[in-house]
């Protein structure tokens, strides 16, 4: 897998009527776009690969115990950012259509292109190094909700409640499209907290670079995912 887009275009950034759908179809439609961050005079950038989508009925979700001052943008209009804390790094979400609904950024997959160089790649293994130090490998750079955020140097307190800003901080559609996607349950769901809804979705192009590999060896289609036929457009 090559971290090159090789769309080469300029930033497109996503309006706020896209965000104002099902957390399911979000989570789905947000698959491929791009996120990027200004810092330190780059852009960087991760294609989303991974998603979970949370409803505020099911027990699963954040907004289901309550609104509370640090999980209200679940509560704001979709297309805010809902950041908090998991295993002690940052983790991004966006709230969707439904008071309290939204989507888990589960993993994403850094992206070179015209408006994100090889400096802005470098500066991401900077900011996220392997635990010996050394460069963290594209391909492990962001493969989870925590990796991510480090990578594109995405805080809670700067980001938590906001909208993105087109000056620093954008979701950009360069124009791929996943040719398949895969649905399965969410990961970490502890048990009778609805572990059991399939609201994880994978471009599958990208299974083996997400959290969990979704197509693991002892995994079956129709008992463990199943693939989705109608992939958007």
């Amino acid at each position: 897998m090559s971290a090159t887009n090789s769309f080469n275009r300029a930033s497109s950034p996503l309006p706020r009527a896209f965000f104002q759908r099902d957390s399911r179809e979000l989570a789905v439609h947000l698959l491929g776009k791009v996120i990027r961050h200004y810092h330190q005079g780059h852009w960087l950038s991760a294609r989303i690969i991974e998603t979970e989508a949370y409803l505020r009925e099911e027990k699963g979700s954040h907004a289901s115990l309550g609104l509370t001052p640090s999980r209200r943008a679940l509560f704001m209009d979709a297309g805010t950012l809902y950041m908090y804390y998991a295993r002690g790094g940052d983790s991004l979400n966006i709230s969707a259509a439904g008071e309290g609904d939204g989507v888990l950024i589960k993993s994403g997959y850094p992206v070179v292109d015209d408006i994100s160089g090889p400096d802005s790649l470098a500066l991401m293994q900077e900011l996220n190094p392997a635990a010996n130090g050394q460069p963290r490998p594209t391909a492990k750079l962001c493969n989870g909700q925590t990796l991510l955020c480090r990578s594109l140097h995405l805080k809670v307190p700067v980001w938590n409640a906001q909208i993105p800003d087109p000056e620093c901080l954008v979701i950009d559609d360069d124009g791929y499209r996943p040719q398949q996607i895969i649905q399965t349950t969410r990961l970490g769901i502890p048990l009778g907290r609805d572990e059991h809804l399939p609201y994880r979705f994978v471009d599958s192009a990208y299974a083996p670079y997400c959290t969990r590999n979704p197509l693991g060896r002892t995994r079956q289609e129709g008992r463990d995912y199943q693939l989705l036929d109608n992939v958007p457009s």
